[in-house]
């Protein structure tokens, strides 16, 4: 699967597919991934930079009414916010088909995160080292459904801080992939996916996937 993510993500055209390639009739395995994070961390942009069709977005112009409620620190430049989910999709071959669901990272859109973990595979953790403690909540609810995740430090520029260091601001297990990644850039974006996969391969065959509690009721 890993490898069928890079031939798809990095060249849609050289793999026969036009930006907006229509779905093959024959795809009858869909496979589905989160990207979750804090606000402004990044989500929206790499679903965007690895899709091979133009992704659904549902971005709305911030306003002054959500400065009451959304904390903007550190990202005073951003204008536009998520207010639902991102779609964004991926052919890994004739009968298998990748999708990107990336969730909103406000607080006041949390009550979706559930419903978009409902039958994933698995979750990147996009983090903004700047404000590294917007992702606890994402960490904290991916562990309470027992859905493996990696964690991907979007690069804002600035100094690069050590991995020990991320680790324990994050209070990361071991065993949880850590890397960095450029959201803009497709090849990046692609080794992200690339590493997920990887990592749940990895606990699949040592059998050490953590079992899922039971399915809350979203009201």
């Amino acid at each position: 699967m890993d490898s069928a993510i890079s031939d798809a993500a990095a060249d849609p055209a050289a793999a026969g597919r036009p930006e907006r390639a229509a779905l093959a009739g024959t795809a009858d395995n869909g496979l589905k991934i989160v990207v979750v994070g804090g606000f402004g961390v990044g989500k929206t942009t790499l679903v965007r930079s690895v899709s091979e069709i133009r992704p659904l977005n549902t971005e709305e112009t911030m306003t002054r009414a959500g400065e009451e409620v959304d904390d903007t620190a550190g990202i005073a430049a951003k204008t536009a916010t998520t207010v639902a989910f991102d779609f964004g999709r991926i052919t890994l071959d004739a009968r298998n088909v990748l999708y990107l669901f990336g969730a909103p990272g406000q607080e006041r859109f949390w009550f979706l995160w559930d419903r978009l973990f409902s039958g994933t595979l698995g979750a990147v953790v996009l983090v903004d080292t700047r404000r590294i403690a917007d992702s606890w909540y994402a960490i904290d609810r991916l562990e309470h459904h027992g859905t493996p995740f990696i964690v991907a430090c979007n690069d804002f520029g600035g100094p690069r801080h050590r991995e020990a260091d991320i680790r324990e601001a994050l209070d990361l297990h071991p065993r949880v992939p850590l890397i960095h990644c450029d959201a803009r850039s497709r090849d990046s974006a692609r080794d992200v996916l690339i590493a997920l996969v990887e990592h749940l391969r990895t606990l699949y065959t040592s059998g050490a996937r953590p079992a899922a509690p039971a399915q809350e009721a979203v009201s």
